[in-house]
């Protein structure tokens, strides 16, 4: 081949796979749903018996991407917030090239002020239409290994000795186990969990313990429990006790209140071993892949962490795990009306689904 001909192959061959804007005109769908538990819902912050969470259908060239955000009461969000956040973009969102899916989030961030959950259903249903759309699992979009996915703990929530009994043998199959903690009830809690099963436990506080003394004395006291590691014991804005608790305990600490976002991730590496990454509150799959990156390349450890929701947000939540060390991703197994069905949970390994984008099915049953 001449040198000329050689030099124009590549480009005469790269053209086709140039974006192309879609043509088929675009459709929205902004909607609540209300999840009932299984159980009621405690933990240090609240109790409920059922959860809104927030829906968006992105369809376009026969395509459609579902997503869905947990908002969070604490940050000024409900699902009604969301929806209508989602619905002042709308004439907007629908004229924008879908394909384009990181500058269009980077613009949806300049556009809606906080509302984090309504970013992270937008989030997940634009690359779930394009995962679809290129006729790949979401995880292959990300260039990950779905055996690398890890077990997902099962959590059990603050309650009486005999129903927290009755929830650790539910959660038989499970070989590890989260425990709220952090009201005065702390050692009838675990004596409950103790009495049913000798499993490994992982721990949250949810900000509960009332000084840094307290803390250490029931970490210490956890970490004979069989505990592996505690979530935030202090509230999120003290840091400065922190270090003062983590010279003073062998099990590591994991921020979790405290670390909403990708730029919390540095700030907190000095008083934290690791932090807990959850979709609905960072805005997204791609800022929530962000907020891991920055935490491995400060050599924290990190947990990939849910709220209360449907298949839909744990599933995607779940092609982000083989990036992480630790998932607390249960939040459907906690729900009795999940519309979905996605990823799977068998002896507590996370299954992921292996069809194109996030691979959901509707639930028939």
């Amino acid at each position: 081949m001449r040198r000329r001909t050689f030099l124009s192959a590549p480009v005469l061959a790269a053209a086709p796979l140039a974006p192309t804007r879609p043509s088929s005109r675009p459709e929205l769908a902004a909607r609540i749903r209300r999840l009932h538990l299984r159980h009621t819902w405690t933990t240090v912050m609240s109790s409920s018996e059922y959860r809104d969470t927030f829906f968006v259908e992105y369809s376009r060239d026969g395509i459609t991407g579902t997503g869905e955000g947990a908002p969070i009461i604490r940050y000024k969000e409900s699902a009604e917030t969301n929806r209508r956040a989602v619905e002042s973009i709308r004439p907007w969102l629908l004229e924008q090239n879908p394909e384009a899916f990181v500058p269009l989030m980077h613009q949806v961030f300049g556009r809606i002020e906080g509302q984090f959950a309504a970013k992270a259903a937008l989030d997940i249903a634009l690359l779930d239409w394009n995962a679809q759309k290129l006729g790949v699992p979401l995880w292959r979009l990300f260039g990950l290994d779905p055996a690398a996915a890890p077990l997902t703990t099962f959590s059990i929530g603050i309650d009486r000795a005999e129903v927290i009994r009755q929830k650790v043998r539910e959660a038989e199959e499970f070989p590890v186990l989260k425990i709220k903690v952090g009201l005065d009830n702390d050692e009838e809690v675990i004596a409950a969990v103790r009495s049913v099963t000798k499993k490994p436990l992982r721990v949250d506080a949810n900000e509960g313990f009332k000084s840094k003394e307290e803390a250490v004395e029931k970490i210490n006291w956890l970490e004979k429990q069989g505990v592996e590691f505690i979530e935030q014991p202090l509230p999120a804005a003290n840091l400065e006790d922190m270090n003062w608790i983590r010279k003073r305990v062998h099990i590591p600490v994991i921020a979790d209140e405290a670390c909403l976002h990708p730029p919390d991730v540095p700030r907190l590496a000095p008083y934290f071993d690791g932090v807990n990454v959850k979709v609905d509150k960072c805005g997204g799959l791609l800022e929530a892949k962000r907020m891991i990156e920055i935490a491995r390349s400060l050599g924290l450890k990190v947990m990939l962490g849910c709220m209360v929701s449907s298949s839909v947000a744990i599933t995607a939540a779940a092609h982000l795990s083989p990036l992480v060390d630790y998932a607390d991703l249960d939040g459907h197994l906690l729900i009795a009306n999940d519309p979905y069905e996605g990823v799977r949970v068998e002896k507590g390994k996370l299954i992921l689904p292996d069809r194109p984008g996030l691979g959901l099915r509707p639930r028939t049953a």
